[in-house]
């Protein structure tokens, strides 16, 4: 390992090794002049700031403030009449109360819990060919949403995903956070059901590495780490923690871990060791399962390495080996300089729009360097040191002038040309909405949009089209009732092979794999996606109806729309705009002697509103 990091850093010109990497750095929490929580983000955003000679924007609009601070805490659109008093009454006290009142909604938990789902590759079924639902894992969701919503300290929201039925005090719902480690695709049929044993291992050592760590050890599978310090040994001693459990394809129904029976509860889809004996454990040469090495005694990572060390002899229980809850123990440890820090980047990158690491599944040699890494540790120490409080976390960060900077700057032309990328943050950045967010301000515009929390997960409509080439598409797809499809996204069934076209072609991820950043892009699709889907036609028409039931005038009817889809009053040139438009459709609809053209002429209008950037974006 270590003549292939002097090779790696030959030809980088890198003067660092591997256990010098700021990534592998004891954390300590930079020495500020005393100012308090909030005031410490935005002095160390503006230090950076002043080595650039660039200067922050102004402060957003209240109007604005309301609808950035609504999608990013709950992803749920503020009304107009939440907006105008906004406005209206905007002090930095009102600001703080909108803060505390959104923090403790219980659509927080929603909004957030679907961050972390994309974490730990959330999906409910198998894979492969069948497909087949895992029973009972939207429960493993409902756990999440809960955990966010009563501010689960992170260590203990890590530990019972990791352990949960190996705790002292274990209940179901401990065991059903477990279900983490099932999450991945299940092959009941592999080619060679030995190899498959160790495929498995690699994805959980991949989640739970790449989600808490923000390192890919899976890498070392083969070999030691081509860049950072985990040599081959590490990766068998990491896996080693889930070896005593159910995961060779012995039986389908398994799905890759134990069955209800072995956990001692019912209808639970969780994890559990089936042993408290496992057989020895070996290192395989490059990889091959035919060349096993030397045994391998579980333990954790080395490169921290006060804490590396071997895992204490497994005792017989009947929660199980404690491997896993050692593991636990590793990575929640304070003395772990990653696990605070990746999790904090986290959160930053979902309330500003970029990470001050770029890279929030990779914190190891090939990961992007820290645009602030003072703030980064100074906010990853105060987040160990307050008890692991992720809604504190969020608050501080919410509550700073950085995060409360206008989109677009008085200065705009001039300082992009010195960061176009908005690295050091002299502005806000603009971001689209995501899938689930779009989905439900279509349901909401029209107040469609059920609220409703927990419990399985709903089929939508799926077009035709869409399930061509299924041999038996009634057992493929089947939608739920229409009152069920009104639910948030976040509860829409998530089935590996047969995803929404909607959802994916706003960059819903893969689920095959942990993802920490969702691709975004701008590409036809989404416009034609809009432009043509039945769902977002069905939305247009019926907010139409419900414009027109409520005036008969259409300069009403038009203040109604923008009101209802943009949250504001139309300016005087986009009335005349609407007016013009709706005039052109009734006499074009008119003129192919349609049935109801000043209706179809409305709805024509409704379909452009949500067809807006100002409706797919978040200044």
């Amino acid at each position: 390992m270590v003549l292939r990091l002097a090779a790696f850093f030959f030809l980088t010109g890198s003067s660092l090794c591997g256990e010098e990497w700021w990534a592998f750095q004891p954390l300590e929490k930079p020495r500020l002049r005393q100012v308090d929580e909030v005031e410490a983000i935005d002095a160390l955003v503006k230090a950076g700031l002043a080595t650039q000679d660039l200067q922050p924007a102004r402060p957003a609009d209240p109007g604005t403030l309301i609808r950035r601070l609504h999608f990013d805490l709950t992803g749920l659109p503020p009304s107009f009449e939440a907006i105008e008093a906004f406005r209206e009454g905007f002090s930095l006290t009102n600001y703080t109360s909108l803060v505390d009142r959104l923090l403790e909604s219980a659509h927080f938990g929603e909004r957030w819990a679907r961050h972390w789902l994309d974490v730990v590759r959330f999906a409910e079924t198998n894979g492969y060919e069948r497909d087949a639902v895992k029973p009972n894992i939207w429960k493993y969701r409902d756990w999440v949403v809960k955990a966010f919503n009563e501010d689960l300290p992170y260590d203990e929201f890590v530990r019972a995903q990791l352990a949960g039925d190996e705790q002292e005090n274990r209940t179901e719902a401990s065991v059903i956070a477990t279900g983490m480690l099932r999450l991945g695709t299940w092959n009941d049929e592999p080619n060679d059901p030995h190899e498959y044993k160790y495929e498995r291992l690699e994805d959980m050592v991949d989640v739970v590495s790449t989600a808490f760590l923000g390192l890919t050890v899976k890498c070392a599978r083969c070999h030691d780490h081509k860049f950072d310090p985990i040599p081959q040994r590490d990766y068998y001693r990491f896996a080693a923690a889930f070896w005593p459990g159910a995961i060779e394809p012995r039986d389908r129904k398994l799905m890759g871990g134990p069955n209800a029976d072995e956990l001692g509860m019912k209808d639970v889809f969780g994890w559990t060791d089936i042993r408290t004996d496992p057989p020895d454990f070996h290192l395989l040469i490059n990889g091959d399962l035919h060349r096993p090495g030397d045994v391998v005694q579980p333990g954790h990572l080395s490169f921290v390495s006060t804490l590396d060390k071997p895992l204490k002899s497994s005792r017989s229980s009947a929660r199980g080996t404690d491997r896993r809850l050692q593991m636990a123990d590793f990575i929640t440890d304070p003395s772990n300089p990653l696990t605070a820090r990746v999790m904090v980047n986290r959160v930053w990158q979902h309330l500003i729009g970029q990470g001050i690491v770029g890279t929030p599944n990779n914190f190891g040699l090939k990961a992007d360097s820290p645009s602030h890494p003072d703030l980064l540790d100074y906010l990853a120490a105060d987040f160990i040191a307050s008890g692991w409080k992720v809604k504190r976390l969020i608050r501080k960060i919410v509550l700073s002038q950085t995060y409360q900077q206008a989109s677009v700057h008085q200065l705009e032309d001039q300082q992009s040309t010195v960061d176009s990328s908005n690295r050091w943050l002299w502005k806000m950045n603009r971001r689209r909405v995501d899938a689930e967010v779009l989905r439900d301000r279509l349901l909401s515009v029209t107040g469609d949009l059920d609220l409703r929390m927990g419990g399985p997960s709903f089929y939508p409509v799926m077009a035709p089209k869409v399930l061509e080439g299924f041999s038996t598409k009634e057992k493929a797809w089947k939608a739920s009732p229409a009152k069920e499809r009104k639910r948030r996204s976040l509860y829409m069934m998530t089935k590996r092979h047969l995803l929404s076209p909607l959802m994916t072609a706003f960059d819903f991820p893969n689920t095959e794999r942990p993802c920490g950043k969702r691709d975004v892009t701008t590409v036809a699709p989404q416009a034609l996606s809009l432009l043509n889907n039945t769902f977002v036609h069905e939305q247009s028409e019926r907010l139409a109806k419900d414009m027109m039931q409520a005036s008969d005038e259409v300069d009403d009817q038009i203040k109604l729309a923008w009101r209802r889809v943009l949250g504001r009053d139309p300016s005087p040139q986009e009335r005349q705009w609407a007016k013009t438009h709706v005039d052109q459709q009734t006499t074009h609809f008119t003129a192919r002697s349609a049935e109801n053209p000043d209706f179809l002429a409305f709805a024509s209008l409704c379909h452009g509103l949500i067809n807006s950037n100002e409706f797919l974006y978040v200044d």
